[in-house]
């Protein structure tokens, strides 16, 4: 070995561990704990297994203020990323009034109250599915 290596080569020598990316039942852990951290409010989790094949969870939780919104994505976008999440999209942090987090199996939904009760999205995925018609047979003729 060269006395004369940088740590930086060293250290590509050896071989890194790989983190696993952590299962929707896992995130979901994460979300949550970071959410009850940060103060959100009204937290609901909706289970969609059976329902969509979008994601496995929805979580809807309401900040106080755009500022509160804005800081609890920031900090759930930090740290599901240092969890190994990867590939997260959001929608709405400039506004910070109803901001959209998909993180995979877990779909995260942060809003200022009023806009919540406007939307009012837990109504819509938590609804009994309505009942499917069955098709009018025709009489043979």
């Amino acid at each position: 070995m060269n006395a004369m290596q940088t740590r930086e080569e060293r250290t590509k020598l050896i071989p890194q561990r790989q983190k696993a990316i952590p299962s929707g039942g896992e995130v979901l852990k994460f979300v949550e704990a970071y959410l009850d951290d940060d103060k959100a409010e009204n937290i609901v989790v909706i289970d969609l297994e059976g329902k969509t094949e979008i994601a496995d969870y929805l979580v809807v939780a309401t900040g106080t203020s755009q500022r509160h919104v804005g800081a609890m994505t920031d900090h759930i976008q930090r740290n599901l990323k240092s969890e190994g999440v990867k590939g997260i999209a959001i929608e709405g942090a400039p506004q910070c009034d109803w901001v959209l987090i998909d993180a995979g199996d877990v779909i995260i939904h942060l809003f200022r109250p009023e806009v919540r009760n406007f939307y009012n999205l837990e109504k819509i995925w938590t609804a009994p599915a309505a009942p499917t018609a069955e098709p009018a047979s025709a009489a043979p003729a």
